[in-house]
């Protein structure tokens, strides 16, 4: 379906990837990973045409439709949430907007008019042969959460994360037979996930996804791309199958590298020892020989680096940590909540959960009294810390002091040795801690909100979707230290490996027009499900 032969791409200062040879096939679905910075959403935007290689070339069947998810959100703001998803095929769209104005406005008893009109009766027929793209789209919509009276109203009537869905919609509509999709789960609720992968697993022809999700790996991908030392290496299965692939094949790869080392460093000092002496001088040279043959360098160490987080309280939390009376909060007079009781007790590591826009951030915001209730109280106990991370960090995390200096404003008492550490552990290292907060991309932003996290040392965590722009190793990370974690935690997150990592306890808002409604439920979120199920 399609090939590369000898793709690569460099920019003037790195080498993304060399001679990547690699042939995707019809029926397999791949996930393509890597570390952030690795090249991933450059090599997709050139298979999709976006970019040009700097050498190589890619083949394509000709006869082959290709789907690209959309990154711009704003692109169709004059259109109804159908014509949205049907513009993705843009053949038939045209066709039937013709149509449409011929019908309108046109002099049906026009020969060259109906002429034209049978040659759009063509058009549609070849895109649309059962006449069903209305009944497609409605039910593509109101799977995704759009009820039928809300169908027709324009783009522009949305919020970011809905916009969203509709491009994922245009995109799949026309069921193309190659799809790219960069990162499709972002600014997804938990039920368009889960949509998404049920779409995805009868996708018959080629698909070449990215994503950080890892249970959608595992849900979607029969194989894996990745992306490393500059190429890229095919493996069989989802994640979780490359993971204990690839995890073998670097611990067999560190022993030889170490072996050579070892090897190495002894002809090194054999040649060292003898290379001035007449009588050894034969065996120096035919040690300098096996050492110029030994090739270190073809050993790489991977392009993945894991993070180490660890968030240690200052305190233990006494016997009441959090509790929250008749909260209501309106905006421009939509309730968003009204008469919120929540008590959460010391040890509990809440995921809240729930459809975009239904007040999770507004919660949240509340808790840590950022944000003033219309009505109601917020009482924390008396040994809480709390530590927040926002889910606009951008806001939070500015200016043009050094990662270093910006860490040591929160604590000035911290020993130098901790910031440095802090810094450390997401992998902020040697001359990369004196560079300026202001350069700083998406993804490193959030890994220093986790340094700060660490270096503040507070018992009560609120963390707002804080797995935007990580990584599949910094987010596994995360659940780590969450599920060690010696505190109380509240976290916003649509990643299910996370919320699995961690939550004994979850809360979830379910949207009414008189505020949200919470189900709350003691257990793991697979239990949750079980529980809703039946």
């Amino acid at each position: 379906m399609l090939q590369t032969i000898n793709l690569s791409m460099s920019y003037a200062t790195k080498k993304l990837f060399e001679n990547i040879n690699i042939k995707l096939d019809t029926g397999k679905r791949y996930g393509l990973i890597g570390a952030n910075g690795a090249g991933k959403s450059t090599f997709l935007k050139i298979l999709s045409g976006i970019y040009e290689p700097s050498s190589g070339e890619i083949v394509i069947n000709p006869n082959a439709k290709l789907g690209v998810l959309g990154q711009d959100q704003y692109a169709f703001e004059d259109l109804s949430l159908k014509d949205a998803v049907l513009i993705g095929n843009k053949r038939l769209y045209d066709a039937i907007k013709e149509k449409e104005k011929i019908y309108a406005d046109g002099d049906l008893s026009n020969e060259a008019l109906n002429t034209r009109l049978g040659e759009l009766e063509m058009i549609c027929v070849e895109e649309d042969p059962m006449y069903e793209y209305e009944v497609v789209i409605e039910k593509i919509l109101q799977d995704l959460g759009f009820k039928a009276n809300q169908q027709d109203e324009l783009m522009k009537t949305l919020t970011g994360g809905d916009k969203f869905k509709i491009l994922l919609a245009q995109v799949l509509f026309p069921k193309p037979d190659i799809l790219f999709l960069d990162e499709p789960t972002n600014n997804l609720d938990l039920p368009a996930i889960s949509w998404l992968e049920e779409n995805l697993k009868r996708h018959e022809g080629t698909m070449v996804v990215i994503s950080h999700d890892r249970h959608f790996l595992n849900a979607v991908c029969t194989h894996i791309l990745d992306l490393d030392f500059k190429t890229i290496r095919e493996f069989s299965g989802n994640y979780d199958d490359w993971y204990i692939a690839s995890t073998l094949m670097a611990k067999q790869q560190e022993m030889e590298r170490n072996k050579k080392l070892k090897e190495k460093e002894e002809l090194e000092k054999f040649i060292a020892r003898f290379s001035a002496n007449a009588s050894k001088a034969r065996q120096a040279t035919s040690r300098q020989k096996q050492l110029e043959k030994l090739d270190i360098s073809a050993l790489q160490v991977s392009s993945r680096r894991d993070p180490s987080i660890v968030f240690k309280p200052n305190r233990t939390i006494g016997n009441e940590a959090l509790d929250c009376e008749n909260i209501s909060k309106s905006y421009d007079h939509k309730i968003v909540l009204k008469d919120v009781n929540l008590k959460i007790l010391p040890g509990d590591k809440i995921a809240l959960i729930g459809a975009n826009g239904v007040g999770k951030s507004t919660l949240c915001k509340i808790l840590v009294e950022e944000l003033k209730p219309d009505s109601g109280l917020v009482k924390w106990g008396a040994t809480t810390q709390r530590g927040y991370f926002p889910q606009n960090i951008s806001e939070e995390i500015k200016g043009e002091e050094t990662l270093y200096e910006w860490l040591r404003s929160f604590d000035k008492k911290a020993d130098s040795s901790e910031i440095r550490n802090a810094l450390g552990r997401m992998l902020f290292n040697g001359e990369e801690q004196e560079k300026s907060i202001s350069a700083l991309s998406g993804g490193e932003k959030h890994r220093i909100m986790l340094s700060r996290l660490m270096l503040e040392g507070g018992n009560f965590l609120v963390l707002d979707e804080p797995t935007n722009h990580l990584d599949l190793e910094s987010i596994i990370a995360l659940g780590e230290a969450l599920y060690n974690f010696n505190g109380n935690i509240i976290c916003v997150s649509h990643d299910r490996e996370l919320i699995d990592a961690f939550a004994n306890r979850i809360i979830e808002l379910k949207a009414d027009e008189n505020g949200a409604k919470i189900i709350d439920f003691r257990g793991s979120y697979e239990e949750y499900l079980e529980t809703m199920a039946n």
